[in-house]
This record gives C-alpha cells, sequence and structure tokens, in this order.
C-alpha cells in the first residue's frame, strides 16, 4: 500500500476554505483534492487575509514545520497581501523581505526532506482594455520567479497562465468566475458584491484545473500522484 503523502497549501484567501456565511467565495484549495489519488491528504492551511510575513509572526508556518514529514509537499502562493505595504503587519518588498520569508518556507520543508514548491500568485480580475493588467500584484509574481531561479526551487508561474486564462475569457465573461453578486441575490451579501479578487466555485474549480495542468505540464514528481 501507497504511504500517505500530504499536501500542504501555505496561502491567503484566494486559496483558503472558506465559511458558510462568505458562500459562495470559495479557494481554488477547496478544489483541489479530487484530482490526486486516494493516499493522498490535503491540508489546506491557506488562510483569508495573510502575506508571508503575517503567516509567519503568527505562527502558521511554525504550525506547519511541526507536521509535515519527509516526502510530504508544500505548495506556497502568496503576494495579494504582501502588496500592502500601507499595513506594516502584512507588507514586504518584493525583493527584500518578501524573498526572505519565501526562503522560511522553503526552509520548513527542506529541513524534513519534504517538497517546496512555489506558485506565483494568481492574478486579480483587473483590466487595462482588454487584456488584464500584468502589474495587478505587483512585482511579486517576478519576483518569486527571480528567488527560484536564484535559490534552484521549483516554481509554477500560475500568475501568467490565470493572465492567459482570463485574456481568453475576456473582461465581461471572467466575472462569472469571480465573487460578483447583485443585490438580493445571496442572503450572504444583501447588497452585493463586486469583487474581483475572490472567486466563487465555479472560478475556485477552473484555478485548481490550470494549477494541476501545469503540474502535468511539469516535470515535478508530485505529478505523480495525480489521477
Amino acid at each position: 500500500m501507497d504511504r500517505q503523502i500530504t499536501i500542504y497549501i501555505a496561502g491567503d484567501s484566494t486559496a483558503s476554505s472558506k465559511l458558510q456565511e462568505k458562500r459562495p467565495e470559495t479557494g481554488w484549495g477547496e478544489a483541489f483534492h479530487p484530482y490526486f489519488k486516494k493516499h493522498v491528504r490535503l491540508e489546506n492551511r491557506a488562510i483569508n487575509g495573510r502575506s508571508t510575513k503575517s503567516f509567519i509572526n503568527e505562527g502558521h508556518l511554525e504550525n506547519i514545520k511541526h507536521s509535515i514529514r519527509s516526502g510530504d509537499y508544500l505548495l506556497i502562493q502568496f503576494g495579494h497581501n504582501d502588496q500592502k505595504i500601507e499595513d506594516p503587519e502584512r507588507g514586504t518588498h518584493p525583493y527584500k523581505d518578501y524573498q526572505d520569508n519565501l526562503h522560511a518556507f522553503i526552509d520548513v520543508a527542506c529541513s524534513v526532506n519534504a517538497h517546496p514548491i512555489l506558485l506565483t500568485p494568481v492574478t486579480r480580475r483587473y483590466f487595462n482594455g482588454d487584456k488584464v493588467d500584468p502589474k495587478s500584484i505587483g512585482d511579486f509574481p517576478e519576483a518569486m520567479l527571480h528567488f527560484a531561479k536564484k535559490h534552484q526551487v521549483p516554481v509554477l508561474d500560475i500568475h501568467k497562465l490565470t493572465c492567459e486564462w482570463m485574456d481568453s475569457i475576456g473582461k465581461e465573461d471572467s466575472i462569472s468566475y469571480f465573487l460578483h453578486l447583485s443585490p438580493g441575490e445571496s442572503e450572504n451579501y444583501p447588497d452585493g458584491v463586486h469583487d474581483n479578487t475572490h472567486f466563487n466555485e465555479k472560478g475556485a474549480r477552473a484555478i485548481a484545473h490550470l494549477i494541476v495542468k501545469a503540474i502535468k505540464d511539469s516535470d515535478l514528481p508530485l505529478k505523480k500522484l495525480l489521477n
């Protein structure tokens, strides 16, 4: 029988599991597990509103360190809240403490012979004309790629993939993948909501599918765990 492997997701609200009172908001991590074989366990440790800095400072990375084991995987996706430099609890500089913090995540995985994998942050639904703004997450996707190359850490460029995907769908049709609701459409959002960062269930499934395709197209050993 295959040994149980655990895939940990460390990230922010774009990946995290949601409370019932926030539905239909859905994180891509919630749609991820069905793609993997039965002996694979998913630990979605992504938390709303966290950056690399606050995730570490609040002890969430330390908690992962206590449970992650040899042969497990640590998927790391941050950037949306690191971008909030006006908030000293969360904001980071993409080429300074953001990269130092990424190092801390990598060190936790490597300390137990687990496999770290960086994921550049999913894009926001910010359009310039008919194209998604490639800087909707600032310089953080580029900074992660730079870090991965410098330190020879596996990385999946999900930011690029989600930009290309959204460009192909278009500005209007892409609304159906995000948390957009009219007043009265949901009791959780009686006044409606127009959120171009967070996904609904359809969007979360689409992002999870894109990430899985990126894994399949890579040379990562993680692909052997897919159905």
